[in-house]
């Protein structure tokens, strides 16, 4: 296993065992931008004025617009992608969730990153699947945005 800032953790399928309870790492700080809010507003169909329009967000307790809870539970795959690299699985998929939790709103112009914790691997047909916690932290707030614990299967 080797762990690289730029490259997240790389292991193998056999090396899967030896993940459990560890902190995969954080990826880079990244900003949340109303473009992306935006995209995902048209994408799914979900306009909420919080989302999408800065003036009106003003006057409520975000102070401004802020991401959707379902915007950021979708930065799990790309944190997950980042953070973990396995060198010999001919698939990976998301398996499911079985917990998340939006603590804390992230706000359009926030810098935030992903830490990505393995709680637990065990043995599956063909495979390995890992139990996953990941959280969106918030730089200077002190609750995070989102904590997911998923399910991740990768296949021989």
């Amino acid at each position: 296993m080797d762990a690289s800032a730029d490259q997240g953790m790389l292991t193998t399928m056999a090396g899967l065992a030896d993940l459990a309870g560890r902190e995969l790492g954080a990826t880079e700080w990244r900003e949340m931008t109303q473009a992306e809010v935006d995209a995902f507003a048209d994408a799914t169909d979900d306009h909420q004025f919080i989302h999408v329009d800065p003036e009106r967000a003003r006057d409520t307790p975000f102070g401004g617009t802020i991401a959707h809870g379902f915007l950021t539970l979708s930065l799990v795959a790309p944190i997950t992608q980042r953070l973990l690299r396995v060198s010999d699985t001919s698939m990976a998929v998301n398996y499911g969730l079985d917990r998340v939790r939006f603590p804390a709103p992230l706000p359009v112009g926030a810098y935030w990153r992903g830490v990505s914790t393995v709680t637990e691997v065990r043995p599956i047909e063909g495979g390995a699947q890992l139990h996953v916690t990941t959280t969106v932290e918030v730089r200077d707030q002190p609750k995070p945005a989102m904590v997911a614990d998923g399910l991740l299967r990768f296949y021989a």
